[in-house]
Parts: C-alpha cells; structure tokens; sequence
C-alpha cells in the first residue's frame, strides 16, 4: 500500500487508480490504512496528520494559495497548530471548503503570489496582515512576534507592511498592526528594542536618538540599537537569551572596546533591568549623555 501511495504520503484517487483498484481503495479507506483529505484525496494516517501534507493535498489540482496562518508557517514565521490548514481562492472560485481546510476568498490573490518549498503561497506581507485580522486559534502576540522576526529577517520591509495595510482599511486591528508598522520602520528590531523605545528614550525631556546607526571601526560594522549621534553615546539592550552566554558577553566586551577607539561610548542594559526600572535607565542615559555634552562643548560631535 506504501508503495502505491508513494514517498509524498498523499496521492489523487485517479492516480492511484492507475495502480489498484476502486475496490481495494475501499477496503483500505474503510480499515483505516488511508483516510480522506478532501473529495478525491488519501493519505496514509501518519502523512494526514502533518499539516503540510494536509495542505499540499489542499491545494493540489486547485487555483488556490496558501495564506494566513499555514503561509506564516511555510516562511517558518510561526509553528503550525494541529489544527486546519488555510487556502485562499480568488473571489471568483467557490467558496466550498473541506474537513481540515479552511477556505478564503479574496480578490488578487495571485498577484502577490510566492514558492515556499515548491508550494504556492502568500508573500510575507499579505501572510501578516491576513493572519493579524483574522487569528484564528493564534495569540495576537504570536502574529505580533512573527511580525517583528519577518522584518529583522528582511523577508518583508515595513514599507511593504505599510503598503499592504494600506490595502486593508477595515481590518480588525489595524491601528495597533500600524504603530508595531511604524516602530519596525524607525529601526526596533525585537520586544525590547521597542519596550526601550517607548519606555525609556522616547521619554518627555530625552534627548533625540536614532536606531541602528552603523559605525565601521576596523573593516567591521556594527549596527548600535540607539545612537546620539551628537556627542557619540550609543545604548545597547541585551535580550535575556542572546546575550547571557559567556562567548556573547566577550564579543560585547570586545566591540564596545573597538567602538571606544573611535570615540564612541556604549551604555548597556539588560532586558531585566530595562523592563523593571526604566525610570533608573532613562537617569543613567541622560547622565551619560549630558557628561559627554559638556565633555565635547555646547557644540557636539558627529561620528
């Protein structure tokens, strides 16, 4: 039975038909060895319960994309839930789905069409933007958190996100998708960045910053999470993961030394702190910062 089905696990009835009989598909399907994926569909069991054989079988023979929450897992954005797998059909298709799929219609939906391991599938923008109207079985934060990994991975720009919100006035929403937009844009690239940005640097009476200001100090860039440029203080936030090892905290130690040479100093905070005491953060920035303005002159500098 492997064998007729073949490697993928899935096959059409007409095609397995080529080599055995109506009869003996009966049989198998009523014992349980395949079941049904949708009209004219099989799979063995073990191949039916993964969500990519589901949706390959879903969208195999039909006009259709992957979309929503199965497109963000194809960009392995998010891991897909035991649940149903999503197409999407232009508007002009029926609207009839099957068990395990759920079905969406939308207008356009080829023009911004992609390959995702040989499957068709919505671009990473419209995948977000679809999945942040309409959830279904996802946290909010977790299309919020495959946002925020799309952009700092360069799948998709916030110029794209942006365009394509512009695309979805009424998607529900959209006004906080739009500010989490606008943070990506000026340069937050996780939850602390933008945690930090609100919290601490963007506080009344800060001084004015930017994010992700590239400095080259020896043939190497470096990319600093929030730059005052004018008297060259840079701030580095250090998420509780990525900087806990001993070999990332010698490479900081390290960069921070090779940015001193040029003139730059580095402030750090660690996500504990950051998140706890911001009000202590934003005294020590603006300490910092008010030093090397009398350490530079009323006039600054600019590396």
């Amino acid at each position: 039975m492997a064998a007729a089905i073949g490697e993928a696990g899935w096959i059409t009835v007409p095609e397995l038909l080529t080599r055995v009989s109506r009869r003996t598909i009966g049989s198998w399907v009523a014992d349980g060895k395949l079941v049904r994926l949708r009209p004219g569909v099989v799979a063995l069991p073990t191949a039916g319960q993964c969500w990519r054989t589901r949706l390959a079988a879903a969208l195999d023979g039909r006009a259709a994309v992957a979309s929503h929450v199965s497109a963000l897992a194809l960009w392995e954005l998010i891991e897909h839930s035991p649940g149903p797998v999503h197409v999407t059909v232009d508007l002009t298709a029926s609207g009839r789905g099957s068990s395990g799929v759920v079905l969406h219609r939308s207008p356009g939906i080829f023009d911004r069409r992609r390959l995702v391991d040989g499957l068709p599938a919505t671009s990473v923008e419209r995948s977000i933007v679809d999945t942040w109207g309409r959830p279904t079985g996802m946290r909010r934060s977790a299309v919020r958190a495959a946002t925020i990994t799309a952009v700092r991975r360069r799948l998709c720009s916030p110029r794209e996100l942006t365009v394509e919100l512009e695309r979805r006035p009424r998607l529900a929403g959209r006004s906080e998708l739009a500010r989490l937009v606008a943070l990506l844009a000026d340069g937050c690239q996780s939850e602390l960045e933008i945690w930090g940005c609100l919290q601490v640097f963007r506080a009344p009476g800060m001084p004015p910053f930017v994010q992700q200001r590239r400095v080259v100090v020896d043939g190497q860039a470096f990319h600093l999470d929030v730059a005052y440029d004018d008297v060259m203080l840079a701030v580095e936030m250090d998420g509780a993961a990525w900087h806990g090892s001993r070999q990332q905290r010698e490479r900081d130690i390290r960069r921070d030394a090779l940015l001193a040479t040029v003139g730059w100093q580095t402030l750090r905070f660690s996500y504990s702190r950051m998140t706890a005491t911001p009000e202590a953060c934003r005294r020590e920035v603006w300490s910092a910062y008010s030093a090397r303005r009398r350490l530079f002159g009323t006039k600054g500098v600019r590396g």
